[in-house]
């Protein structure tokens, strides 16, 4: 399994519950710079040929999307087609961490929007419905 790719994709479903509703806040990025670090971080001991960590790759990939203005749902179409076509490397605990994070960011600035809560329910269906 490719763990950049992984956390690319992560970001890629990240960007799309902060920016469902067109605004990515200052608390949502402050949000998954915080999951970057407390959580995925110290969690990973993978990098690249760099030395760098591959859970950086989520804070990096949330920066071009941004940059980029891309499509919140291109973006979260994206990461369900990844875990999709790679179910059987994605195990519980990334399930499970992609689920907790996206809620995260989701709950980060004042209360879930009905975009979000859309999101996330299509979100869990997706993650819930893969083979184990």
């Amino acid at each position: 399994m490719l763990y950049r790719q992984f956390y690319s994709e992560l970001a890629k479903l990240l960007y799309a519950v902060a920016n469902i509703d067109g605004k990515i806040s200052n608390k949502e990025r402050e949000e998954l710079r915080t999951i970057v670090r407390t959580e995925l971080v110290p969690a990973e001991k993978h990098v690249d040929g760099f030395g760098t960590d591959a859970a950086y790759y989520a804070e990096i990939e949330f920066d071009i999307l941004e940059e980029t203005v891309a499509e919140p749902e291109a973006a979260f179409e994206s990461f369900l087609n990844y875990i999709d076509k790679h179910h059987s490397a994605v195990d519980n605990r990334m399930r499970e961490l992609s689920l907790r994070v996206a809620k995260k960011i989701a709950d980060s600035y004042h209360k879930r929007s009905n975009k979000e809560k859309a999101l996330m329910a299509r979100l869990e269906k997706a993650l819930t419905a893969l083979p184990a």
